[in-house]
């Protein structure tokens, strides 16, 4: 009704963005730079979106996350952005030693290759495989744009190299399926360099070849967190935008075009200078603002009830995505220095049918997440291969993550800290509906503007990959204009 709704020509913004997580936070923030008058609308009652730093132990000698726990240094933007909020939030980079990546296979970890060399000596491929990984630059190019991440490595590097690289590797990013995610949808780079340079070996070297400006060498690929976990990158964002611009624990939220014949049963036509409406309940009271741009960075699922306008044969291939289901457990030990297992993690092939993913040990990759001679560990389970697991109950998911503890580092010990994190829509799938979904986002986008859908359902899904889509959609709204 008419007397809920307060609507108020102050409460009109530049642009209003619509979740609080990375992606939202960022743009805000680089929209902000720009001295944009910016809204960030949030439904949970925090910030941050997936990304969750928690202490724990007596004294909160363990530093461990919920979400994310590293992104790759991809991008100039990701740096920059680290330098603009120093020194609220300072970059931390992996150590050297935790560039090594292990992989399961028989009974134990072997490292993965990082060059063609090790390709040739690993006891990882069959010895076919290891000719063909020499051969690969005299393969002929893919002309299938649909072909799957698992048909291009298989085509190109054999099955061995499929299973005990792509397989775990994917388990690792996507908790995927090689077998659906379509490689220009979900390792676009990858595709690019079979397309581009016929070859990815031979492509590798040319891209190592190109002339690079000061600002392309700050994307050196390195892993990278925030000292003191990833919650600082987004609390020091929060900061720099200003809280009074972030509004957290907003319900309802819905998205309208201020051209649009009704809204809540009201005509709107010609009320504010905006071209949006964006409506949300907060501590009782529905407020209505008016913005010349809106940005969406929610999961596909939500968009439905945010864009009510849209109609739902449009809808239907944008919310197309599957997510995969993944429960995350934060394992620290006190005394447990685990000194065959400094690295990144090991991953688990899905051939080796264990019932965990991989364990990653961000304690190897950066200081203070651990007391001394201790480690903090994070395994992962489920994903779209083993989604029931998502349901187990918790001393199921601890027995399983002390039987493997034991059978893949040698740990018998019990845990001194153990806490599981269910995330059942943890990760989109760049699967063969993608090209469906990025069509319908772009019609959506011309038709509506100063509409803008991004978010992980397109643009890849790693953290760089979503600094970048803010830092480019910021780009996009400054330069029409706000």
């Amino acid at each position: 009704m008419m007397e809920n709704i307060i609507t108020n020509e102050n409460m009109t913004f530049d642009a209003v963005i619509i979740g609080a997580g990375l992606t939202g936070l960022s743009t805000a923030y680089f929209l902000t730079r720009k001295g944009a008058k910016v809204l960030v609308i949030e439904e949970q009652n925090r910030i941050g979106g997936q990304i969750s730093t928690h202490r724990g132990g007596r004294n909160g000698e363990f530093v461990f996350e919920s979400g994310p726990n590293t992104g790759v240094l991809s991008y100039p933007e990701v740096v920059e952005l680290f330098q603009e909020l120093s020194p609220l939030c300072t970059l931390a980079t992996a150590h050297e030693e935790a560039k090594k990546r292990l992989i399961w296979k028989g009974n134990r970890f072997h490292a993965l290759p990082s060059n063609p060399k090790d390709a040739v000596m690993t006891p990882l491929f069959s010895f076919a495989d290891k000719l063909r990984i020499l051969g690969e630059p005299l393969r002929k190019r893919g002309n299938n744009p649909d072909e799957t991440v698992a048909q291009l490595a298989a085509r190109r590097l054999g099955k061995s190299f499929v299973d005990y690289a792509v397989d775990p590797f994917l388990s690792g990013v996507y908790a995927g399926d090689p077998n659906r995610l379509v490689t220009r949808y979900a390792l676009p780079k990858l595709y690019n360099l079979e397309q581009n340079y016929g070859s990815f070996i031979k492509g590798t070297i040319a891209k190592a070849r190109e002339p690079k400006s000061d600002r392309d060498r700050l994307a050196t690929k390195k892993v990278f967190s925030a000292d003191g976990g990833l919650s600082n990158l987004a609390e020091a964002m929060a900061e720099k935008t200003g809280r009074e611009n972030i509004i957290t624990g907003a319900a309802g939220c819905r998205i309208t075009p201020t051209d649009f014949s009704i809204v809540d049963n009201i005509s709107t036509s010609n009320q504010t200078r905006g071209n949006w409406f964006v409506s949300y309940t907060h501590n009782g009271t529905t407020y209505r603002v008016a913005t010349q741009n809106v940005v969406t960075t929610t999961g596909s699922y939500r968009l439905r009830e945010l864009l009510p306008f849209a109609g739902s044969n449009i809808m239907n291939d944008v919310d197309n995505l599957t997510y995969a289901p993944v429960i995350q457990v934060a394992v620290g030990y006190n005394d447990v220095p685990l000194p065959d297992f400094r690295v990144f993690g090991g991953l688990i092939p899905s051939c080796e049918k264990q019932d965990i993913l991989g364990i990653l040990n961000p304690s190897a990759c950066f200081d203070g997440r651990a007391p001394h001679n201790g480690n903090m560990l994070a395994v992962f389970m489920g994903g779209v291969r083993h989604s029931e697991l998502i349901d187990e109950n918790d001393t199921k998911i601890e027995e399983i993550v002390c039987r493997n503890m034991n059978k893949m580092l040698g740990v018998n010990k019990a845990p001194n800290l153990i806490q599981i994190f269910r995330h059942k829509k943890a990760i989109p799938q760049y699967e063969i509906t993608s090209g469906r979904r990025y069509a319908a986002i772009d019609k959506l986008e011309n038709k509506y503007k100063g509409l803008y859908i991004k978010g992980n359902l397109c643009g890849g899904i790693g953290m760089a990959d979503r600094i970048h889509q803010a830092y480019t959609t910021s780009e996009s709204i400054s330069g029409n204009h706000i």
